[in-house]
């Protein structure tokens, strides 16, 4: 009989951003009209590409120590100001109330149309909740608009690190009260799965071939042999057994 790699794992951990949620399109939709509005003439795709693009070197900096920890809405914040700055955006003249909104996108963003079902499917055997680099009122406000069914959030705000260092990976567990052995990481990303098998924990590759729009060349294949491959968070949790 083969032994299911699963049958001790108490907690499913999942990325969120390109994983759980389309960060891409969603930001594009809510970006559109302040750009219209403002007069910046920027494709509303390549913007919110651009944003993006400043999401891992703000978090580097933070975890090479040259700054000290901060929440993810405060590296988004920054990071919108360099992008208008950059399309010649005088932000000193843009409303605060605005400024604030449109940084408030990363908390409205669509689930994947699999999402929300494959989830609640999961939850059936697993505890659920993100290991995310997001900070934790920002992954409540986003469970809240999307529907997701977490049951706790941990992440980068609980370990005070961002991934893939392995305290966010570690100091999660630590919350959730479970050695790695028994949490699966669920992600879109090989790198993310990488940091958390070393670790000791179990890895899902769900395939987002489209989280970067349709010219992706990331992800687009798992780099190693996770211990479940699949294309939809539906179909993981039909592997799972969770029907």
């Amino acid at each position: 009989m083969i032994e299911d790699p699963f049958e001790q794992v108490a907690f499913l951990g999942f990325d969120v951003f390109g994983t759980v949620v389309d960060w891409r399109s969603s930001v594009t939709r809510l970006a559109e009209p302040f750009l219209r509005r403002h007069g910046v003439h920027v494709d509303p795709y390549r913007f919110a590409d651009e944003w993006r693009a400043l999401y891992q070197p703000a978090m580097e900096r933070v975890r090479s120590g040259e700054r000290p920890w901060v929440k993810l809405d405060v590296l988004n914040r920054e990071n919108l100001e360099t992008v208008l700055s950059r399309h010649g955006v005088d932000v000193g003249q843009i409303p605060e109330t605005e400024l604030i909104d449109l940084n408030l996108a990363w908390e409205r963003l669509d689930p994947w149309p699999d999402s929300v079902e494959g989830l609640t499917r999961l939850k059936r055997r697993f505890a659920i909740g993100p290991i995310s680099n997001g900070h934790m009122a920002g992954m409540m406000k986003l469970a809240r608009f999307g529907g997701l069914p977490w049951d706790i959030i941990v992440g980068a705000e609980v370990a005070k690190s961002y991934k893939p260092q392995p305290e966010t990976y570690l100091k999660s567990a630590a919350a959730v009260g479970l050695p790695p052995e028994r949490i699966a990481m669920v992600a879109a990303h090989n790198e993310d799965l990488a940091a958390a098998r070393a670790l000791g924990f179990r890895t899902v590759f769900v395939r987002r071939p489209r989280e970067h729009g349709p010219a992706q060349t990331s992800d687009l294949e798992p780099r190693s042999n996770w211990d479940v491959i699949a294309g939809s968070l539906l179909e993981v949790a039909e592997v799972l057994g969770c029907g």
